[in-house]
């Protein structure tokens, strides 16, 4: 599992001064849990049941195929299941959104802001049995994250029932689904700016006041 590159700690403010900013006790910890949840459906299942409660409950498991293909698993368990039991419609589409989501966490590691911008969901037919999520990256991400800055990746996921291997998996859902990834440098680095532009303008505001 790759993860992003170490983001330089030097951000260029409006005054071409560098400024070193040290990641705090909290990012620090913040990035030691992101890696660790990444790492082994244990961990996983304890920072969900922290961190994503809805994922917990669901029961959803994840299994990486390849460098940009990624499958997950959603049970058919009483909690997934609607009154005629058949698989709940928001279970399926909001774990579409879980397994994507941590497809791509999985790839770009904690310096990254990742935000869920836009998601289409065709229901095909009704599932009634375990729903396999097979999500695939449509760019590279690896050469998006290289290229560094914010960046929109598509991510395609086909939804089946799980069958019988004789039987073959039964398609019942297509999903279209969009993020934003933004290094967490660059927003780090926008606060900064806006608070010395703030500080700027509150001092020329004093300063033309005392004249």
């Amino acid at each position: 599992m790759s993860s992003a590159p170490a983001q330089s700690n030097l951000i260029q403010v409006e005054t071409s001064t560098p400024i070193v900013v040290k990641r705090t006790l909290a990012e620090r910890a913040e990035a030691f849990i992101s890696r660790l949840s990444t790492r082994n459906w244990f961990w996983q299942k304890v920072c969900s049941l922290i961190w994503l409660p809805f994922a917990f409950r669901s029961g959803i498991t994840m299994r990486r195929v390849d460098s940009n293909r990624f499958t997950a698993l959603l049970p058919f368990s009483r909690a997934n299941r609607n009154w005629y039991n058949a698989m709940a419609g928001a279970a399926l589409l909001g774990n579409s959104e879980v397994a994507a989501g941590l497809f791509l966490f999985g790839k770009v590691g904690s310096d990254y802001f990742v935000v869920c911008k836009k998601m289409e969901y065709r229901f095909l037919r009704p599932c009634v049995g375990p729903a396999l999520y097979d999500i695939t990256a449509e760019q590279d991400i690896d050469e998006l994250v290289k290229v560094g800055g914010e960046f929109n990746i598509n991510l395609a996921i086909n939804i089946h029932q799980q069958m019988s291997k004789k039987r073959g998996d039964k398609r019942v859902g297509r999903c279209q689904i969009v993020f934003h990834c933004t290094p967490k440098s660059m927003a780090k680095a926008r606060a900064l700016r806006k608070s010395q532009k703030l500080v700027a303008l509150d001092n020329a505001t004093t300063n033309s006041t005392d004249e």
